[in-house]
């Protein structure tokens, strides 16, 4: 078992559960002379019940609730404050390491997607992003990430109105580039996905990168899930102003990737996800539209068009609604599905791209 998921992030040296991916948790209970059942029973505690309390687990023996209070703890990270949106998306501030990120509920008419975050800021400063405008604070543990998600759904499931729909998907959309914290995401996604854990279909859990390349290409004999690529250009010279990553990994070297991974992935059956934010007169003219169908037209994908979101101190606009649907008609009529994205939480900064961990 990894030396680092012995060492609690709160201070103390008790090992905190949240950390422990399903494999983990057999070798634990094994190392402290426990059968490997147990960590299917307190699994469903944490993840079905909700339960941080190991004196409530009522099926574990006495001894045993007495030895994991003594050496463990089911620890989230808090959430501090929570803004509610006209449209129902609510954002929350999660308390991490004295820094803030942010988790939004995103509830629709058949399902509710949590998004979440899983690093404090992110390196890549992309110029169209305001958390890339943050100084980067590190990685999130896996307790972090789980926590956001834990802690949502505790909420949700508790809401005494039932007014709030139960949360069906995942997307890793939040704060930080989920490939730069590699191997706390994929055991992040081994809890997400266990049927111990929240059970949730890989076809239902969507990671979101902006091109990583050798992450991804480690990613595909990790783990299975949707992928979505944080693309945003049609070409090298436009990607290589608004993203800098792109003037290490360009877009071919990205797209060849993909569809290495697409050959492996079961999840991704109807393609890759492409996003890209629409910037006026930057990325949003007709032949930037013919282009992108150009790059694309070896990679089974969908394209979500962002109308870009403002924050603070920004440079750009985002197209009118006219130029979206002019450069989504020509891709349709690619035969790319395209789809212009609807944001949501706009006026709590909980869209696309605004995602800054400031107190609200």
């Amino acid at each position: 078992m990894d030396n680092d998921v012995h060492k609690s992030p709160y201070g103390d040296n008790k090992i905190n559960l949240l950390n422990l991916h399903y494999t983990q948790m057999c070798k634990f209970f094994v190392s402290i002379g426990e059968k490997k059942f147990c960590a299917d029973q307190i699994m469903h505690w944490i993840y079905h019940k909700y339960c941080d309390d190991f004196n409530k687990m009522t099926n574990i023996s006495t001894v045993l609730r007495k030895k994991l209070h003594d050496i463990c703890v089911i620890k989230a990270p808090n959430f501090v404050k929570e803004k509610k949106s006209i449209d129902g998306t609510i954002k929350w501030q999660v308390a991490v390491n004295n820094h803030l990120v942010e988790t939004v509920y995103i509830p629709e008419k058949t399902r509710s997607t949590l998004c979440v975050s899983s690093q404090i800021g992110c390196v890549l400063e992309c110029t169209f992003c305001a958390t890339g405008k943050m100084v980067f604070k590190g990685n999130l543990k896996v307790s972090d990430i789980i926590g956001q998600i834990w802690n949502a759904a505790k909420i949700i499931n508790n809401d005494p109105f039932k007014k709030k729909r139960p949360i069906t998907n995942i997307v890793f959309m939040g704060m930080g580039e989920p490939l730069l914290n590699l191997k706390n995401v994929v055991n992040s996604l081994k809890i997400i996905l266990n049927y111990c854990g929240f059970n949730i279909s890989k076809n239902k859990v969507t990671l979101s990168t902006a091109g990583i390349v050798p992450a991804l290409d480690q990613l595909s004999s990790m783990i299975d899930v949707n992928l979505a690529i944080s693309l945003h250009a049609p070409n090298n010279l436009i990607r290589n102003k608004i993203m800098s990553i792109n003037k290490k990994y360009n877009i071919q070297d990205l797209l060849y990737s993909v569809s290495r991974y697409l050959n492996i992935s079961k999840a991704n059956r109807g393609g890759v996800t492409i996003e890209y934010v629409m910037l006026d007169r930057i990325n949003d003219e007709v032949f930037h539209a013919e282009e992108l169908a150009f790059i694309l037209k070896k990679i089974p994908s969908k394209i979500n068009l962002i109308p870009w979101n403002i924050f603070t101190h920004s440079i750009y606009k985002s197209s009118d609604f006219v130029r979206i649907k002019k450069f989504a008609s020509i891709l349709i009529k690619k035969g790319f599905f395209t789809i212009i994205r609807k944001n949501r939480g706009i006026d709590i900064k909980a869209a696309c791209g605004q995602l800054i961990g400031e107190i609200i």
